[in-house]
């Protein structure tokens, strides 16, 4: 199948394919010879083309000022540095240049002896439907942000002043290399008015652009908290004063998801074993981005935290979902016969992560300082009679514990830097 690699703009897509995995390729002995990078948006590479076919351009079709590589003169130039009998590598960046790229690669799927993987970044690259594309011959290869563990890997800075300006800046990889914090600062907005919203509407057509844009900053300030669409249609009207419908904002938010901008998190009903859904939640694939969208305004540390761990466990391979449980608790309110009054209480579960037959209850809870914080975070995981493992992870710089109802405390740190904490 054909490797297409998708991600959200600067997350890393090209240096992933180009270096990392070339580099990988040499190393497993694996000839230079036999891998064929290929750039077309480089005017080096195409020039490489003017052999074949010489009565043609090797650019042609130009819309919009934009010129597409000739499909033609590209397969003459794959067919004279390949043969039948060898394993072939072709490492494709920038493929929507390549005129009728879908067909052409197709085509080269015939060939048994070729392994293909693609990188591109116009609108349709950058959107979950890309391998229909490839009418099921497409493997999507998803890249997310710098981690933190991946963050500090080469820092000089402790995990406290990383992660300072982690929560702030985020993980795009070009941003973390920035040494100057206004460099990072303009860059992000930058990546946000330019690119991300310039891409999306592209994308999709928007008309409706200021209201894009004003979604764009209402969904940046939500991160970690139930999303209710009428209540968020009633926030245009009462506060930016603008009538807008369920449907436009439904579709604004699949817009910013399938550009891999947010994730759009459903709650689980534990007791009851199905999806809820409404509420739901939303998180960044980076908080650089989203902090920008708000000017830096809005940096609580919380709900940054939670967004974090969500990433956290999706780099790690996990399916994560919100859960929720209904509980009939006592209260002190008697009935007329003298009992006690039950009343119906619904808890939330921050994440249920799973993979395979491992699944895991997590709460995320920045600091649990006191007794009663303490319950109060663990409540909803008393509630689980389930035998998977159940964690708090918490800001307490303290080895992981146990208390008597099985439920692991766990530094966030240690959470972070070490993936056997989930084993």
């Amino acid at each position: 199948m054909i490797k297409v690699i998708t991600g959200a703009r600067r997350a890393g897509k090209s240096y992933l394919m180009n270096e990392l995995f070339y580099r990988h390729l040499i190393n497993s002995g694996v000839p230079s010879t036999n891998i064929i990078r290929f750039a077309f948006d480089s005017d080096e590479d195409i020039d490489l083309l003017d052999q074949f076919f010489t009565e043609e351009n090797s650019k042609i079709n130009q819309k919009q000022s934009i010129s597409y590589v000739n499909s033609k003169k590209f397969r003459a130039y794959i067919k004279g540095r390949t043969n039948d009998s060898e394993q072939f590598y072709l490492l494709l960046d920038e493929v929507q240049l390549l005129e009728n790229f879908t067909g052409t690669l197709n085509g080269f799927l015939r060939h048994s002896n070729f392994d293909i993987y693609v990188t591109g970044s116009n609108s349709k690259f950058l959107s979950s439907d890309i391998a229909t594309e490839f009418k099921g011959r497409g493997s999507v290869v998803h890249v997310l942000p710098l981690s933190f563990s991946e963050y500090v890997e080469n820092s000089p800075l402790s995990y406290d002043e990383s992660w300072k300006e982690y929560i702030i800046t985020g993980g795009i990889p070009l941003v973390a290399k920035m040494k100057n914090s206004e460099e990072r600062v303009s860059y992000l907005k930058n990546l946000c008015d330019e690119t991300y919203l310039k891409d999306i509407i592209e994308h999709n057509g928007v008309r409706k652009q200021i209201e894009l844009a004003d979604t764009f900053d209402v969904i940046a300030s939500m991160i970690g908290t139930p999303v209710n669409i009428s209540k968020l249609t009633n926030t245009f009207k009462s506060v930016l004063k603008k009538e807008i419908s369920l449907d436009t904002v439904n579709s604004f938010i699949e817009y910013f998801e399938n550009a891999f901008v947010i994730s759009k998190v459903n709650k689980y009903n534990i007791k009851g074993r199905r999806y809820v859904g409404s509420p739901f939640k939303l998180y960044f694939e980076d908080l650089g981005v989203r902090n920008a969208r708000l000017n830096f305004r809005q940096n609580e540390e919380t709900h940054i935290m939670e967004n974090i761990i969500y990433n956290e466990l999706r780099y790690r391979g996990f399916n994560v979902d919100i859960g929720e449980l209904t509980i009939s608790e006592k209260t002190d309110r008697l009935d007329v016969n003298g009992k006690n009054i039950y009343v119906q209480k619904s808890l939330e579960v921050d994440f249920i992560a799973t993979k395979g037959s491992q699944k895991f209850y997590i709460q995320s809870a920045l600091a649990m300082n006191s007794e009663e914080k303490q319950i109060q975070e663990k409540k909803s995981l008393f509630y689980i009679d389930d035998s998977f493992k159940k964690l708090v992870i918490t800001r307490n710089r303290l080895a992981p514990s146990v208390d008597e109802n099985g439920i692991i405390t766990v530094d966030l740190f240690d959470f972070l830097m070490n993936p056997e904490i989930l084993s």
